[in-house]
């Protein structure tokens, strides 16, 4: 997520952490290097100078603490600057029952994917929703909507007849009041680009639905297009939100940056990948921290007491305490780990990890280590020591992969054992109740 901007400012960072004095010379490098990372990160040049000059601002007459060199409280005001930027506080949705939300967006922003995320986030929060396909252009986009809702079992109204966009919407207002649904999500029609005919429609879906939240659904790909789409939107619909998509992709981050400060409108959630849960609240001191390459644990372990089961976790951890751990336990914390996201995603999540490197060459390797378990048998995952030669030679050819492959996954397993057991005692012990008294048995996260 934003790794241009991060590795960029990252690099900077790593500069200032040393100075030990500043002067007005380096100062003044300092600024110039932190500016030329925003503009290269697409941030828009209005925003990146005042930035500057309000980091400049702040550092002057900064008293510095004894403990902390002014190389770090620099890094601290960047920090804190940053928040600013982004939008300080939590910006959740409007707490109300029935709830009416009009999503709006160009063609090809994740518009459609975007409300079904939404759907799910609201479900979460015990709302019962409805989805309501006004997009009349698109015929792919009703059946696109209709599949995503009936796979999470939401509710679901279209017209595909209908070319009147308002009198279906508010058709689906009366499906909502008689089968008591009180999340109305309205997902409109995109268009290539924002056009008269776009916005009067739009206008008049407003007017007859009078929503309590319109939400506009912005590819943080765009860029400074993006800035200014979010601009034209708003001087015509008054938006309350922007859902931020695509933070998964090559996405510069400059977009995130620019777009409270130049439209004033807050970022109420963050798509961060395809599926139906990867929609995120927006956390202007979360996203500030990863940024900066300080992670975000605090979501990380959200998103694993969201999705991880608690029971399969303790008995993965009490078998690790019995130093009795197998393959089925290896490959059950691989299933808990798929959940959180890719791995990526989690690694960015981590503190100091923003320069380790996860692509697709990491994912697959994931992929195969698990293929690899799956082609034993539960009597061989049980029991590590029956994988003899020929053993070896049948789940290599039955995960697709190489003998050499499956050896040294066994060798990578039989050390971790063998750590396993000298944790049962001595220092190791100690070591594990120092880890549970500072949090650090995570669930389902134990030995990998």
């Amino acid at each position: 997520m934003l790794e241009t901007l991060t590795d960029r400012l990252g690099n900077v960072l790593r500069n200032i952490r040393g100075i030990g004095k500043f002067s007005e010379k380096n100062m003044e490098d300092t600024f110039k290097d932190v500016r030329a990372a925003l503009l290269s990160a697409d941030v828009h040049f209005r925003v990146a100078r005042e930035f500057i000059e309000r980091v400049s601002s702040e550092c002057i007459g900064q008293r510095v603490t004894q403990s902390v060199t002014p190389g770090q409280m620099l890094v601290k005001i960047i920090h804190d600057e940053l928040v600013h930027l982004l939008g300080e506080g939590s910006n959740d949705l409007i707490e109300k029952r029935p709830l009416r939300i009009l999503m709006i967006g160009l063609h090809g922003s994740g518009k459609t994917t975007s409300s079904v995320k939404l759907a799910r986030y609201l479900h979460k929060k015990g709302y019962t929703p409805l989805l309501v396909a006004c997009d009349l252009y698109r015929p792919a986009a009703i059946e696109q909507l209709e599949t995503l809702a009936g796979k999470e079992d939401f509710h679901f109204f279209s017209e595909p007849s209908s070319k009147d966009v308002s009198k279906v919407a508010a058709n689906g207002l009366t499906y909502a009041k008689k089968n008591k649904t009180d999340a109305i999500i309205f997902d409109t029609a995109g268009r290539l680009q924002i056009d008269d005919e776009l916005v009067d429609e739009i206008k008049l879906l407003k007017t007859r639905i009078v929503p309590d939240e319109v939400l506009l659904v912005a590819d943080s790909a765009l860029g400074q297009e993006a800035v200014n789409i979010s601009k034209t939107f708003h001087e015509a619909l008054s938006l309350t939100g922007i859902i931020l998509t695509k933070l998964d992709g090559d996405a510069r981050g400059g977009a995130a940056l620019s777009m409270k400060a130049i439209t004033n409108i807050p970022i109420k959630f963050i798509g961060i990948g395809e599926k139906v849960h990867e929609l995120e609240l927006f956390h202007p001191d979360r996203m500030a921290s990863r940024i900066l390459g300080m992670g975000d644990v605090v979501t990380l372990v959200e998103k694993a007491q969201e999705v991880i089961d608690d029971d399969e976790a303790n008995h993965i951890a009490e078998k690790m305490r019995k130093a009795d751990f197998n393959y089925e336990d290896m490959l059950a914390q691989f299933q808990q780990l798929k959940k959180l996201g890719s791995l990526g995603s989690i690694v960015d999540m981590l503190p100091g990890m923003n320069n380790v490197e996860i692509g697709d060459k990491e994912e697959n390797q994931l992929k195969r280590t698990e293929a690899i378990i799956l082609s034993m048998t539960t009597r061989e995952r049980q029991n590590p020591n029956l994988l003899n030669g020929r053993r070896r030679m049948r789940i290599a050819a039955g995960s697709g992969v190489e003998v050499r492959e499956v050896n040294a996954l066994i060798k990578q397993f039989t050390m971790m054992r063998k750590m396993i057991r000298k944790m049962k005692g001595g220092k190791g012990k100690k070591m594990l109740k120092k880890m549970q008294s500072m949090g650090g048995d995570f669930p389902g996260m134990g030995g990998n």
